[in-house]
């Protein structure tokens, strides 16, 4: 029965999530060098249009239409048979496709992090079309989907907000595209990638935040006890994750700075977003104490023995907090804050702990194997890496002929 008050609420919860794409934007513009910030913001901005074109095509019917364990099908190509009156629990089916939307968005989003400042655009456009198809589309419909294989249809894993679907397809994906890629020229040479505008960093951690209210509670789908829930677990470990990364930083340098909070505060967020309405509120201080030193060591060691250029550690945050968050979750699970779920490993139960290694292990997987199609494909049509030249002068001129801070003498 369609209720009004949980309708708002989802709406609004819609917007929210929908604000963090360009909070994303901010974010890795801030972090990457001043000649391609018109580019890192490109890369995530022109997914809210490609995103939501897919998604209404086929991408929701995919993930959403019909039971299966892989796939959905296309009885709602165009949502077709989906009306006013078309109502999913207590919401408009619209409102959920809405919602869902914007998971759909942001999640090829975060990968474009892991590639900055020397892939093609018109690469990127094709390969972020098929990585939805190939990828996402099919994670959402097995962790979320009726008689998925993640969830209710074999594995019963639990993911309330995307730590599978979002963060680790979407971080695993970006490594696997930058190994492919390369590294940048000079890459070796710490100090020419140096972090061009922290302002804007904190303005992307802002926006990300905000919009990770809507994005976890909104999860629960109604406006109860369950997403006041998930809003306080996901406010307290991405508070707790922030303190923690600045505590690494003192000790490591004995400066406290404002990158570390902001990236602490965003992989807190991280790793709280699969067990959100899952764990008990006391247990997302022990998630956000522990991903940040999981995230910050992960990244130093496995960048520095593999020797790969994540340019905006989209794997370093999004693939190893999603991992972690996701192993936490079925650690710390409890029937009596969800019953959608089974006790954890904490509570004297195993069962659920081990359909979230497998169900990690599957994402990871999946992510793998439709990265290389995606990549393989893109090959066929496209180089997908700018030339030296290009590169050297700066992706926002060589691919969209714009400059974020251009010389104004004569326009003023």
């Amino acid at each position: 029965m369609l209720n009004t008050g949980n309708t708002a609420f989802m709406m609004i919860c819609t917007a929210l999530v929908f604000v963090m794409t360009p909070g994303l934007g901010f974010f890795y513009g801030g972090f990457g060098r001043r000649k391609n910030v018109v580019n890192n913001m490109m890369n995530s901005i022109f997914i809210m249009g490609l995103g939501t074109f897919l998604w209404v095509l086929i991408g929701y019917s995919l993930s959403f239409g019909g039971k299966g364990l892989f796939i959905g099908n296309l009885k709602h190509i165009g949502l077709h048979g989906i009306g006013q009156d078309s109502v999913t629990g207590t919401i408009p089916t619209l409102v959920f496709v809405a919602f869902q939307m914007m998971f759909a968005i942001i999640a090829p989003a975060i990968i474009t992090g892991s590639v900055a400042g020397r892939m093609k655009f018109n690469a990127l456009f094709i390969f972020v079309a098929l990585w939805s198809l190939v990828v996402y589309y099919p994670m959402a419909h097995m962790v979320w989907g009726d008689g998925g294989l993640l969830g209710n249809g074999w594995l019963k894993s639990v993911d309330f907000a995307g730590g599978n679907v979002v963060h680790i397809a979407s971080g695993v994906s970006g490594l696997v595209l930058c190994l492919l890629l390369g590294k940048r020229h000079g890459y070796e040479q710490h100090h020419t990638y140096s972090i061009h505008n922290i302002p804007l960093v904190m303005l992307g951690m802002g926006l990300l935040w905000f919009g990770w209210f809507g994005f976890n509670a909104g999860s629960a789908l109604e406006s109860n006890g369950l997403a006041a829930h998930a809003f306080m677990t996901t406010a307290v470990s991405g508070g707790t994750a922030m303190l923690s990364w600045m505590f690494i930083d003192f000790i490591k340098g004995k400066k406290v700075t404002l990158i570390g909070a902001c990236t602490g505060a965003i992989a807190g967020l991280v790793g709280i977003t699969p067990g959100a309405g899952f764990v008990p509120i006391w247990s997302a201080i022990i998630i956000g104490a522990f991903v940040s030193p999981v995230c910050y060591y992960g990244i130093v060691l496995i960048k520095t023995k593999l020797k790969f250029d994540d340019a905006l550690d989209a794997f370093g945050i999004h693939g190893i907090g999603g991992i972690f968050g996701g192993i936490l979750t079925g650690v710390f699970a409890s029937t009596t804050i969800n019953s959608a779920t089974a006790d954890g490993l904490f509570f004297g139960e195993m069962s659920q702990f081990v359909s979230q290694v497998i169900s990690i292990g599957i994402s990871i997987a999946v992510s793998v194997i439709g990265t290389l199609i995606c990549v393989g494909i893109v090959r066929l049509i496209t180089p997908i890496r700018v030339d030296r030249k290009e590169e050297r002068i700066g992706l926002d001129m060589s691919e969209h002929g714009e400059s974020a801070y251009p010389s104004f003498t004569g326009l003023d």
